[in-house]
C-alpha cells in the first residue's frame, strides 16, 4: 500500500505549482509529437523505472537529475518533460533545472500513474500498449 504524502512535502509541492510549467497526461502524447527536439524523463527511483515506464523516456532519477542533466542535456533550451510517480518528484525536479537556467522545463501532472495508462510502456518482459 502506498504511503499517503505528509503534509509538509505536499506544502512543498504545492509552493511550486505556478513556478513550475505543468502539462496534463492527456496532453503530453500530442506535445511530444509537435517538438521532435523535446526529451521525456522519467525522475523516479531506478528500481521503478527497470518496473516499467514509457516508451522512449530516458531515466535521470530526481537524486541525481542535477548532477547529470548536463552531461544528457546541454542545451538549456531543449524542452524537457518530467513525469515520476504522480506528478509531485517531477515538480521538485522541474523547479531544481530551472534555477540551474533550464527554461524549458515542464512537469507532467499525474505522472506515472496517469501515464501508464495513456502512452506505450515498457516492461521488464517487453513492450506494451
Amino acid at each position: 500500500m502506498a504511503q499517503a504524502h505528509s503534509p509538509r512535502f505536499l506544502a512543498l509541492v504545492d509552493s511550486l505549482r505556478g513556478r513550475v510549467a505543468e502539462i496534463p497526461a492527456e496532453a503530453l502524447a500530442a506535445a511530444l509529437q509537435a517538438d521532435p527536439q523535446a526529451l521525456l524523463v522519467d525522475v523516479r527511483e531506478a528500481s521503478e523505472f527497470a518496473a516499467g515506464h514509457v516508451r522512449g523516456a530516458v531515466h535521470l532519477g530526481k537524486g541525481v537529475i542535477e548532477r547529470d542533466i548536463e552531461q544528457q542535456v546541454p542545451d538549456p533550451d531543449r524542452p524537457l518533460y518530467l513525469y515520476c510517480g504522480g506528478g509531485y518528484r517531477s515538480l521538485l525536479a522541474g523547479e531544481a533545472l530551472q534555477r540551474m537556467g533550464y527554461r524549458r522545463v515542464v512537469s507532467v501532472a499525474g505522472g506515472w500513474k496517469a501515464l501508464s495508462g495513456l502512452l506505450p510502456v515498457e516492461t521488464p518482459s517487453g513492450p506494451a500498449g
